[in-house]
């Protein structure tokens, strides 16, 4: 009998020739057959796949998603009203990140608006003088009530000046102190790209907002004018960089660029 027959009385038993009480070797795998790593100690993730419980990494050749950034101009979680790094942009409700405007474009907006009043009051103003040289040529020279009769035109010319006059004051209440508060912009800010609005809120600044800041450059305008004039370059003045003048700062509103 040769070794590594079975045993035919014990089927179940160990081939014969080989001792009993001793395991059974498993057979050695040969080239090409896959090596099974021994039971008990770690098995090692093929390559590309992380272990359990860890993401996974990204390969070699596959594109990573940026980190996000804020938008230009600001950062997260930053309060309402708040300056971004004093670069001329603001955080305001409603609207983000705004860029303030800055005082070229306003002193521009002005100019225009002081423009087109001045065209208006100059027409009302020629009306007036039409009207009053009209009178005086109505008068006879030869007339013994001559005198009386110039004395009529001229004040008839006074009467009809203030008269235009008070139109005027009204023209220019009404134009700056609706326009900014319902449209939130004159003429002139609209052609330069520029509007006005609440600074908590980011609005348009109403009937109330608008009135006070309309009636403060006309309160100074009383010191001939000179009290207006600071009025309007007050925003020079204002050391938190959001170019508020003293008409802004009272009405809590803020001119910035649309």
């Amino acid at each position: 009998m040769s070794f590594g027959e079975p045993n035919p009385n014990n089927p179940y038993g160990p081939p014969q020739g080989q001792p009993q009480g001793q395991p059974q070797q498993p057979p050695q795998p040969g080239y090409g057959y896959p090596q099974q790593p021994p039971q008990g100690y770690p098995q090692q993730a093929p390559q590309g796949v992380p272990p359990q419980g860890q993401p996974p990494q990204p390969g070699y050749g596959y594109p990573q998603a940026p980190p996000v950034q804020p938008p230009y101009g600001g950062g997260y979680g930053q309060q309402p009203g708040t300056l971004q790094a004093n670069n001329g942009y603001i955080n305001i409700p409603l609207l983000g990140t705004v860029e303030v405007a800055s005082m070229g474009r306003r002193l521009g907006a002005r100019a225009i608006d002081g423009v087109a009043i001045g065209v208006i009051l100059s027409i009302l103003m020629a009306v007036g003088l039409a009207g009053a040289v009209g009178i005086a040529k109505s008068c006879d020279i030869n007339s013994a009530d001559y005198n009386s009769c110039v004395d009529n035109a001229s004040s008839g010319f006074l009467s009809l000046m203030l008269t235009w006059i008070a139109v005027f004051a009204g023209f220019s209440l009404l134009y700056e102190w609706l326009m900014v508060s319902l449209v939130g912009a004159t003429l002139g800010k609209l052609a330069v790209g520029l509007r006005v609005v609440k600074e908590n809120t980011g609005q348009k600044p109403g009937l109330g907002s608008g009135f006070i800041r309309y009636i403060i450059p006309i309160v100074g305008a009383f010191l001939c004018y000179i009290g207006a004039i600071l009025v309007y370059l007050s925003p020079f003045f204002d050391n938190s960089g959001k170019l508020q003048g003293w008409h802004d700062r009272a009405a809590g509103t803020l001119v910035i660029k649309k």
